[in-house]
């Protein structure tokens, strides 16, 4: 299996080089995975300019073609962060060379996740109690209208950033990797 990680919104910050992010590859890379991180159109060192989800879709297509053409026949797994978990879980459940989703702090106050509702790949969704850009109620009333097998690990005392956090995240990931 390998792996591709989306990183946050590029507006506000996000990249590549995100500690969330970051940590994920790392994790998913100490179990084994070869790892791919990328920066959105216009983030970073990268060329273009941010599409509002649309053109960074594209993206994340051609960073799976990448790793699909790299690792012939190898199962996808595709994690996102924030605004990357909503691009990575749209391109993940359209994709199927995707085998697995990880979705991370999703911004369910704000983002249409209505497609979810038609994917039935296994998924796992960590989340932070207290965060700001996604209300429990919004993300458990979401999680129960999606099918197949998936999981939510909730972490106490996380923000979105999961700041002080990290390691219930990288420990929750490791768990779900492994048992899969």
């Amino acid at each position: 299996m390998t792996a591709l990680v989306c990183h946050p919104h590029p507006l506000f910050g996000g990249t590549m080089h995100n500690k969330v992010v970051y940590a994920v590859a790392k994790t998913l890379n100490r179990l084994g995975l070869p790892v791919l991180r990328f920066n959105f159109r216009g983030a970073g060192r990268s060329d273009g300019a941010h599409d509002d989800g649309r053109g960074e879709q594209g993206d994340a297509r051609a960073a799976l073609d990448w790793l699909a053409a790299e690792f012939p026949g190898c199962p996808l797994l595709l994690a996102g962060f924030s605004f990357g978990s909503v691009v990575g879980l749209r391109v993940g459940c359209a994709d199927p060379r995707v085998t697995r989703l990880v979705g991370l702090g999703l911004p369910v106050n704000r983002s249409d996740l209505s497609f979810l509702r038609q994917c039935a790949k296994p998924k796992l969704f960590l989340h932070g109690v207290n965060d700001e850009h996604g209300a429990r109620d919004r993300l458990e009333s979401l999680l129960a209208s999606v099918p197949g097998p998936k999981q939510t690990v909730l972490v106490e005392g996380a923000d979105h950033f999961f700041t002080g956090k990290l390691s219930a995240v990288e420990d929750a990931l490791r768990n779900w990797v492994a048992t899969e």
